[in-house]
């Protein structure tokens, strides 16, 4: 029994990094008892991954005088928005593994009548996740809290700087040369603050930050009257796709300027593809061994394959891991007589996510 403890310990260190992705899993203890012929039915897991896109949609309006921008501020036309429009723009793209039950293997654990109070951890859809041992939620790993945004100033109305003279002026192209001249006004003013050049100064520091800050704003106000505005709309979209053979250039989803993320069948977005190739470092069975039943008292575990997997946007990589997938692995049988040492109480943790074996301890 020695050497088989050895061999699952090799496994646990080379599963280690397939455990770590595990997130919090709700556990249910089943124990084995008359009432169920001590019999605990579990299942097995298979891989998904989970994708989470995050992209922008930008809004931008153009100002009224975008047209007078150059003649009165000298502003290079490639910084100024000259017609209303709506689009999208691409973020990163995330993947991360996960699991779902898979039905198709699902199984029995017998255990004998006099083993000493035999049970089994499984999470809340029927995973398993440990035999004879103590079962605890996986921590949640903590994450770095967002970053607090300072409080926002209250919203000052734009119309409330708007003087006398440019109110009456008569024509869009005099309206635009008030708003410029008022524009450099303010910027004389805040240059005569800085070099002290003003008789009422700012009492101190925080009353003369309170007057430029005022000032500021009293400039991007008018200024976007020439240059536009444009607000900044932060999105994400999460998608599960299902790995069950190699894949040379799926389309998961497709990206629309106009739409952002749509599915992969609208034509209105261009592709982006996921390239899953399988590194077939676990010999999978043949399908004579597939359908060959299994020993009803076995213990059935997952033994995962690895695959190298990519997400493109056109030619360009986005995306690029080494995963475990269970569909590209195969299953083992551990003979049920290790539970039935009656020297020692054996225990049994598995990789929930992968459905592999962890550790066995005597």
């Amino acid at each position: 029994m020695t050497s088989i403890y050895k061999l699952f310990l090799l496994l646990a260190g080379v599963f280690s990094s397939a455990g770590s992705l595990l997130a919090q899993t709700s556990v249910v203890k089943v124990s084995a008892l008359k009432a169920n012929n001590y019999g605990i039915q579990y299942m097995l897991p298979k891989t998904v991954f989970k994708i989470e896109v995050e992209y922008s949609e930008i809004r931008q309006k153009a100002g009224p005088y975008a047209k007078y921008a150059a003649r009165y501020l000298g502003i290079n036309e490639s910084n100024i928005i000259m017609e209303d429009r709506n689009y999208y723009s691409m973020g990163t793209v995330s993947l991360t593994e996960s699991s779902v039950p898979n039905k198709e293997q699902s199984y029995l654990i017998l255990f004998k009548p006099k083993t000493f109070a035999p049970f089994v951890y499984l999470t809340e859809d029927g995973v398993i996740c440990s035999i004879n041992a103590e079962y605890s939620e996986e921590p949640v790993y903590a994450k770095t809290p967002p970053a607090v945004s300072p409080p926002k100033e209250p919203a000052m109305n734009p119309q409330s700087i708007f003087t006398e003279e440019y109110l009456r002026a008569g024509s869009v192209s005099k309206m635009a040369e008030v708003a410029a001249k008022n524009i450099y006004k303010i910027r004389e003013s805040r240059q005569d603050i800085l070099t002290g050049e003003v008789e009422n100064m700012p009492k101190d520091g925080e009353a003369m930050k309170i007057v430029l800050n005022n000032l500021d704003w009293q400039e991007k106000t008018w200024t976007e009257l020439f240059t536009g505005t444009s607000e900044t709309i932060r999105h994400t979209k999460q998608l599960t796709v299902e790995p069950e053979e190699e894949w040379n250039r799926k389309v998961i989803f497709r990206f629309s300027s106009y739409y952002g993320v749509v599915d992969a069948d609208d034509l209105s977005g261009r592709p982006i593809y996921i390239r899953l190739k399988n590194l077939k470092t676990v010999e999978t069975e043949s399908p004579e061994t597939k359908k060959k039943p299994k020993d009803p008292e076995s213990i059935v575990y997952n033994l995962p394959g690895q695959a190298e997997i990519s997400i493109f946007d056109g030619t360009k990589k986005i995306y690029s891991s080494t995963v475990f997938v269970t569909q590209f692995g195969t299953t083992q049988v551990l003979n049920p007589s290790v539970l039935e040492d009656k020297k020692t109480f054996v225990r049994i943790y598995f990789y929930p996510n992968t459905g592999a074996i962890k550790q066995i301890i005597q």
